[in-house]
């Protein structure tokens, strides 16, 4: 009979090593969590009023963790169709991967950005909103580039100090 007392001892030591390792593995893999990649997208406008399409976007984004900007473009402008392919490509990513860029085509929303305080001089635009009114902020905004490929590279620090406030 005591060779049964020490094989009892044993399965009871085995069990709590084996116990201790699973809850140690466990609480290890819970910091040890990576992030979920998060990617820039271009959302459609739509048609109707801009502060109307600019609240709803914000008030989605929001929801979601994201943050939403109104972009104004034209397919005729080269910096815009390079800061596009920038953000398909994922190449913004670390700058811009939680944004959701509600796009307007300046040739025809010209009149309704106008009224939203969306206007500008100089394409591509990107501005702040206020989630309230859904209009376009004045101070902070991201206007014009450059040409070429050096595009997205001057684009990209404009970008990055407009988020930092936002």
């Amino acid at each position: 009979m005591k060779p049964a007392l020490p094989s009892r001892l044993v399965v009871v030591v085995v069990v709590v090593v084996v116990a201790v390792v699973v809850v140690a593995v466990i609480a290890g893999m819970a910091g040890c969590t990576k992030p979920v990649p998060r990617h820039a997208r271009f959302v459609e406008a739509g048609d109707g009023d801009v502060a109307s399409i600019v609240r709803a976007a914000a008030q989605k984004a929001d929801a979601q963790g994201r943050r939403a900007l109104v972009y104004v473009g034209a397919s005729w402008c080269e910096p815009c169709r390079r800061l596009h392919d920038a953000v398909a490509r994922g190449a913004l990513d670390d700058v811009v991967g939680d944004v959701d860029f509600v796009q307007f085509d300046l040739d025809r929303d010209r009149k309704r950005l106008d009224a939203a305080d969306c206007d500008s001089e100089m394409i591509p635009l990107v501005a702040v909103v206020d989630a309230q009114s859904g209009r376009c902020s004045r101070d902070e905004r991201m206007a014009g580039s450059i040409k070429g490929d050096g595009a997205v590279a001057q684009m990209t620090p404009r970008l990055r100090a407009l988020l930092a406030h936002h």
